[in-house]
This record gives C-alpha cells, structure tokens and sequence, in this order.
C-alpha cells in the first residue's frame, strides 16, 4: 500500500487482499464509514481495528495476522499491521473522509 497526502507518499506498507475464492474490489473510492473497534459480523465475528469502510462491506483494517502480509490472505477487505492502520485510520480522522481517497488496482 502506497500512502500520499497532498501528493507526497508518507508511506509504503505491505498489505494483505483477497486469497483464492475471495475478491479485493478494484476501482476508487471515498470512504464512508471508520469505525475504531468492529468485529466481523460476516466472518465469525472478526476483530477488524481501525476499519475504514470504502465500498460495501469492505474495508481497510489493522490484522493479528501479520506474518501473512505481503501475500494474498484476507476474504477481501485490505489488511495491514495494527500499527500501520492506527497511522492511516488517523490520517484519515485528521484530514476527512471527504478529502481521502481509496484507489486499489490489481
């Protein structure tokens, strides 16, 4: 995952997507919805820290698993290290959902 603010990166980070028989959706969007402490309600009840909701039900959020990261592992949603996504949950708290921009390509 590539992180710029005002067109500068901030951040290159390893992230997790969809393994085989799941989706990443591709595309760009705002997000729409973070929540700071939410649990899968599709997934056995998940724990997704720092979730930033950008289409759907996918999101980007912190993961336990981190020794998966850098390979496809999630059911979709955008996994990073906990401490990656507190950073990126609280860029987007600080600058705005209206002024962030999600774009995920293959």
């Amino acid at each position: 995952m590539t992180v710029a603010v005002d067109g500068w990166v901030q951040h290159r980070w390893p992230v997790s997507t969809a393994k085989r028989g799941y989706y990443t959706p591709t595309g760009s969007w705002r997000p729409f919805r973070l929540e700071p402490n939410w649990y899968s309600r599709k997934y056995d009840n998940a724990p997704m820290p720092n979730s930033i909701f950008f289409t759907g039900g996918y999101a980007i959020h912190g993961t336990v698993h981190v020794s998966q990261l850098g390979r496809p592992a999630s059911r979709g949603c955008i996994r990073l290290h906990p401490a990656h996504a507190r950073e990126l949950f609280a860029l987007v708290r600080q600058y705005g959902m209206k002024n962030t921009r999600i774009s995920i390509t293959n």
